[in-house]
């Protein structure tokens, strides 16, 4: 038992360059980058809603959810994406794969649970190329390339205050780096004739903060129906930042290269709160279905050195709706009766506006939880197809379709057993 648990400890440290090219849309160039769902795929493919809690699986959402829990869950997710973007100039598509989360949960006590885990926060991963004629009537090319992306190394604790009310919290460190190149050519100087000169500006930046998030799950029954809700906070905190930009000048006829100052800036960036409410009801076991709402203060968002004058943030907000249904969970006869079968749509305003467009986000998700073994292990296979954002102000929309895989291997670690 203890074996186990070092070992996937170990496994989670050695999980250092956990968030690199996890994105490719051009949105990630602004800000911390491409925001990552911080939840599990299970909870994913119900639309992204936390609501429901049960005593095998881990809801990274809802730290409350935790003190539920009954087994030990060792619980890994990866997504394939698949990307299309269309602007009024061209049509383009790319794939990436990347690993979601890794994390352990358990019941250390009667009432209480713990969970750790590592999962990316936010992903920067984008390649944009393009021209236009500045002030001075000439034209310059543009190359815009970002990577890199920021972490989330949390542990959270699960209470049982009563057999229907939990309280929870949970403790994250962020940490990472993002860069940001851009190159400049003049194609035109507004004779018809072009420079031999390049300028490259590499930006890097390094984040590092703490955060905490607190909930209250409530579960009781209304008439012959289960019903739950929760609720969840997670309150304004900063981030450290240090940016780093240095400018090349490289003569592509004699290849020189001439390099030129070097900016360095360290700032407090805020991140700011957040809150979450969730309701839903069904029957233990057999079906649920769960609506949701959080708020986000993004208007308070400080924009990073790097970002451009006619970007800015507002206050978001994203409603989600999701379930599930199991034809029957201890079936003998059928495997596909104990299959648990999820859906869910959810609409996102992500708080980011750009030459006065909100980029908004939208996505239907579906999903199957097959069962494996005799101790509630499961593997999730989910789908998701969604849009962002808009070709409008010749801005770049975003189609995109992610294969979600995930596993959740459960096992009663601390049981105490009448025969060893």
């Amino acid at each position: 038992m203890v074996k186990k648990i070092f070992l996937s400890i170990g496994f989670l440290l050695s999980l250092q360059s956990f968030a690199q090219q996890g994105t490719a849309s051009p949105y990630s160039f602004y800000g911390l980058g491409d925001k990552k769902f911080q939840g599990t795929n299970e909870y994913k493919m119900m639309g992204g809603t936390s609501v429901y809690a049960d005593s095998i699986h881990l809801n990274l959402n809802n730290p409350a959810a935790i003190g539920k829990l009954k087994a030990t869950t060792l619980a890994i997710g990866a997504t394939s994406k698949n990307y299309n973007f269309k602007s009024d100039y061209s049509t383009e598509s790319t794939k990436r794969l990347m690993l979601d989360y890794v994390a352990v949960g358990f019941p250390v006590a009667k009432k209480v649970g713990v969970v750790f885990g590592l999962q990316p926060y936010s992903n920067v991963g984008y390649k944009v190329f393009s021209t236009r004629t500045n002030d001075k009537k000439m034209k310059e090319s543009i190359t815009a390339e970002g990577n890199g992306g920021v972490n989330n190394a949390f542990i959270g604790i699960g209470y049982e205050i009563t057999p229907n009310w939990y309280v929870g919290v949970d403790a994250s460190y962020i940490f990472g780096h993002t860069t940001n190149n851009t190159m400049l050519q003049l194609l035109d100087n507004g004779s018809g004739f072009s420079s031999a000169n390049t300028t490259n500006e590499a930006m890097r930046t390094d984040y590092k903060g703490y955060s905490a998030r607190f909930s209250t799950q409530y579960i009781g029954k209304i008439n012959k129906y289960d019903w739950q809700a929760n609720a969840t906070y997670k309150p304004e905190n900063n981030l450290d930042s240090d940016f780093v930009s240095k400018i090349t000048n490289i003569n592509l006829l004699n290849n020189t290269v001439e390099k030129g100052p070097i900016t360095e800036l360290s700032q407090s960036i805020k991140s700011p709160q957040e809150l979450t409410l969730g309701a839903g009801f069904g029957k233990e076991l057999k079906w649920f279905v769960s609506g949701q709402f959080a708020y986000t203060q993004n208007s308070k968002l400080t924009l990073p050195q790097s970002s451009p004058t006619f970007a800015s943030y507002e206050d978001s907000k994203r409603i989600s709706f999701g379930g599930f249904y199991i034809p029957k969970y201890n079936s003998f006869t059928s495997y596909f009766d104990r299959v648990v079968y999820r859906a869910g749509l959810r609409y996102e305003n992500t708080g980011l506006v750009l030459k006065n467009e909100s980029i908004n986000d939208y996505a239907v998700t579906a999903g199957f939880g097959f069962p494996i073994g005799r101790n509630f292990t499961n593997i999730n296979l989910g789908l998701e197809y969604g849009q962002r954002g808009t070709s409008k102000q010749g801005l770049i929309k975003e189609n995109y379709f992610n294969v979600t895989v995930g596993i959740s291997l459960n096992d009663f670690w601390f049981k105490k057993r009448r025969f060893e």
